[in-house]
């Protein structure tokens, strides 16, 4: 297995919500902390958005490894982000047998 080439700086950002005043919830989301990681696109597919149809792409993004528990660990209710473009973090699995990067199974929407 090749070492992977961690050429991107992404944010990896948590998600948590504020109660309004009037009752309601506010969602938000919290920087963690910044990670060098390596993308690699996969399949794309189009599904019907809100008014308007949406590209899905899937992607692989991999990471230094962590600890389970620590604040740099991705995990599938945060996402990852580089400048204006988000990836939803749906699954994190060891990428290799030492256990010395992460492999976090992503989707980045967009409009078609």
């Amino acid at each position: 297995m090749r070492v992977p080439v961690l050429n991107r700086r992404m944010v990896l950002e948590s998600h948590f919500r504020d109660q309004e005043d009037a009752g309601g919830y506010v969602d938000h989301w919290q920087a963690l902390g910044t990670l060098w990681a390596e993308v690699r696109a996969g399949a794309g597919r189009e599904r019907d958005g809100p008014g308007v149809p949406m590209g899905r792409v899937a992607y692989r993004i991999i990471v230094p490894a962590a600890l389970p528990g620590a604040l740099s660990r991705p995990r599938p209710d945060q996402r990852l982000r580089e400048g204006t473009r988000i990836f939803r973090i749906l699954a994190v699995a060891e990428h290799d047998v030492r256990g010395a990067y992460l492999c976090c199974h992503c989707e980045e929407e967009e409009p078609a």
